[in-house]
């Protein structure tokens, strides 16, 4: 409605690259987030990877006076890495950790010690109920050979769910986070599609930072440049998405990125480039009613393609839980065979042990961790089909309705 006073919204969003004893340089950064946070005087600050407590309370400590609202997201072996701070009131949380999160195995990646979430926290400014998500998914590591697709585009499904569910009774929806997905990629095109969330870079008025506003970019000094030699201005995987639900509108005056070296120092806050965008939020005339993401008509498309990737991720997890499961047979009836050839020789059938002793004890050790270490697989891999078959009889229930809705008008 014309007149109605508009509320101005800034947005800061970085993923830190905050590894205990890993990254690179990570005291030093994260007292340098900190003093420009304080500086700079955002009103939402949304941080992923900020994998210490300690750090988090460093920085909860130095941002008290600007930011006097803060939530730390725990979940996961090591955390799921995410904080909001604020300088409005925080009224409400909640954590969803993602049913899959890569494999225990793969130990020189480590997502699945992580505790892959979304954390959500409710506020009210203004009068405006928001409701802010945060979020960081699977990393994709290879893109010519994206082992993890299928467990990232269920992450994805399930924030959109997970935004779906819980929005309702919110006037305006914020999600900012690493997503790990080219703007291009079909879970990002899902999670807008399915959500009717609006990118920030794309609406934005003005634009200022790296170009096509890339967050991972090769000029940063703790990129690995290796990864982007087929991208050489930079992938873009971190986002500021919004959209308005109820008699509300939400438009991106201005949305930067950082580009490398933070301001009067050598180093760059992180690997990752930092987002900040500004929103403006204004009352209109009449509700807009909740956008459920179900008009576009290209919506179908998205959701049987991820369908049949994550189809082809369920069929190799039966193949993998059919494989481990066959290995831990297989090393039972070795045990079994090597129990009987035992219980043989002490009951005096056998005239004597056919293998030395030592032999025959390392023979079992081994024999019973194979045991363990297939039937753990096992189990694993049947958590993974289970949840794979899940979300792809989602999915199908979702694109018959989406099929069914234009001949119902």
């Amino acid at each position: 409605m014309e007149g109605e006073p508009t509320l101005r919204l800034r947005i800061f969003n970085l993923n830190c690259w905050a590894i205990r004893y890993l990254s690179k340089r990570r005291q030093q950064r994260v007292r340098l987030i900190g003093d420009t946070l304080r500086q700079e005087g955002f009103d939402l600050v949304l941080l992923q990877e900020v994998w210490s407590e300690q750090d988090y309370g460093e920085l909860k400590a130095k941002l008290a006076g600007s930011y006097p609202f803060s939530h730390y997201f725990r979940s996961g072996v090591i955390g799921s890495g995410l904080c909001i701070f604020s300088r409005f009131p925080i009224l409400d949380t909640l954590l969803y950790q993602y049913s899959l999160n890569g494999y225990p195995y793969m130990l020189q990646h480590g997502d699945w010690f992580c505790g892959k979430s979304v954390g959500l926290v409710v506020m009210k400014i203004s009068g405006i109920i928001f409701n802010v998500y945060v979020t960081h998914l699977h990393a994709e590591y290879c893109r010519d050979k994206d082992a993890y697709l299928p467990h990232r585009l269920v992450q994805a499904w399930e924030l959109a769910q997970f935004i779906r569910h819980t929005s309702k009774a919110a006037d305006v929806v914020l999600l900012g986070g690493d997503l790990n997905m080219h703007p291009e990629d079909v879970g990002i095109r899902l999670l807008r599609g399915w959500t009717g969330l609006q990118d920030a870079f794309a609406e934005a008025t003005h634009f200022e930072g790296c170009k096509n506003g890339c967050t991972l970019v090769p000029d940063n000094c703790f990129t690995d440049k290796s990864e982007l030699l087929p991208f050489p201005l930079g992938i873009r995987i971190d986002y500021i998405l919004y959209k308005a639900i109820s008699s509300f509108t939400v438009k991106c005056e201005e949305l930067k990125t950082t580009t490398g070296r933070a301001p009067g120092v050598d180093i760059p806050f992180s690997d990752h480039e930092a987002v900040m965008a500004t929103l403006h939020i204004q009352r209109q005339g009449q509700p807009a009613g909740a956008t459920l993401g179900t008009a576009d008509p290209a919506l179908a498309d998205v959701v049987t393609e991820a369908r049949a990737e994550v189809g082809a991720g369920l069929r190799a997890a039966q193949q993998q839980r059919y494989s481990s499961g066959r290995m831990a047979v297989l090393a039972l009836l070795l045990l079994l065979l090597q129990a009987a050839a035992a219980l043989a020789t002490l009951a005096g059938l056998g005239a004597e042990q056919p293998f030395p002793k030592l032999s025959f004890c390392l023979l079992a050790f081994l024999a019973l961790g194979v045991l363990v270490l297939a039937t753990g697989l096992h189990l694993f891999h049947t958590m993974e089909v289970k949840m794979l078959h899940g979300t792809e009889d989602q999915m199908w229930m979702v694109l018959r309705a989406l099929q069914e809705r234009p001949s119902e008008g």
